[in-house]
């Protein structure tokens, strides 16, 4: 972790969120570029990967890990360091939620992570018929039908968001928490992946989506992220979970805040209050 750097502006002044959302729709395009770019190699028409490993179980694991990898990577990166890499709507909800955002930071990060979604989706062009025989990696339900998706994706999206706030909230494991991505999602592609895709990221599956024109249930990859992370949210109310203290709305690079975004959340009286609250129902 870097050391803390002092907030631009005076006290009193709103802090600059622009460099944030930039970074956050520079993060989620290099996540839907390269992640995707792995479900096209793994599982694309005349894949190599497929004639080496022919079982598509241990393709599925391999291709989480892999999504998983770019997920961690880019924490640790300059992307987490400014913005702190949520890369997906539904962290940044969670953050917002548990009282660790202002709305319009929050709002503008959404923004920019779908953008980014759908920018890193055009890159997958450079696929060509690999990348179309796989619909650049865009997730739809499966065979057991849509309700199976939606229950697959709510209950993906609860492992993610209820992981993050476990380790973030456990001191030992807090910088730990960019290492958690690759191995959850290689469990979670390798058992989820038959009902969804398990994509757990509205802007991941925009993107795809909207370049392959495959956009059929489209609305199980917001309801079930959205219903996922209001579940794991809520479960902080569990007497377990009552030790955990998230304290910034960070993957990683926790000390860092240079344009003093975070700072200003954290000494907002209004969500100081929703903190408050929550610590009082729990």
């Amino acid at each position: 972790m870097s050391g803390a750097a002092p907030p631009r502006g005076g006290a009193g002044l709103r802090p600059r969120a622009w460099p944030l959302w930039l970074s956050e729709l520079v993060g989620t395009a290099l996540l839907v570029a390269v992640g995707c770019s792995f479900v096209v190699l793994d599982f694309g028409a005349r894949s190599p990967v497929a004639a080496a490993l022919p079982d598509p179980g241990a393709r599925r694991a391999l291709t989480g890990f892999l999504f998983g990898s770019v997920g961690a990577l880019l924490a640790v990166s300059p992307v987490g360091k400014v913005s702190g890499a949520h890369v997906n709507p539904v962290v940044t909800l969670a953050f917002w939620l548990t009282g660790h955002m202002k709305a319009r930071v929050a709002a503008g990060y959404a923004g920019a992570q779908l953008a980014g979604g759908i920018l890193g989706a055009l890159a997958l062009r450079a696929w060509g018929g690999m990348g179309a025989s796989v619909a650049y990696g865009a997730t739809a339900p499966g065979a057991a039908g849509p309700w199976a998706a939606l229950a697959g994706e709510t209950a993906a999206t609860f492992c993610l968001v209820a992981g993050l706030f476990l380790f973030l909230g456990r001191p030992r494991l807090r910088r730990f928490t960019p290492a958690l991505f690759p191995f959850l999602y290689a469990a979670m592609v390798w058992l989820e992946a038959p009902l969804s895709g398990t994509s757990t990221n509205p802007a991941r599956s925009l993107g795809p989506g909207l370049v392959a024109g495959a956009m059929g249930g489209w609305w199980i990859y917001w309801v079930g992220p959205f219903l996922g992370t209001l579940a794991a949210v809520g479960l902080r109310t569990a007497p377990w979970a009552r030790s955990l203290e998230l304290r910034v709305a960070k993957v990683f690079h926790f000390q860092h805040d240079r344009f003093g975004v975070f700072a200003h959340a954290a000494a907002d009286p209004a969500l100081a209050r929703r903190r408050a609250r929550r610590s009082a129902a729990r």
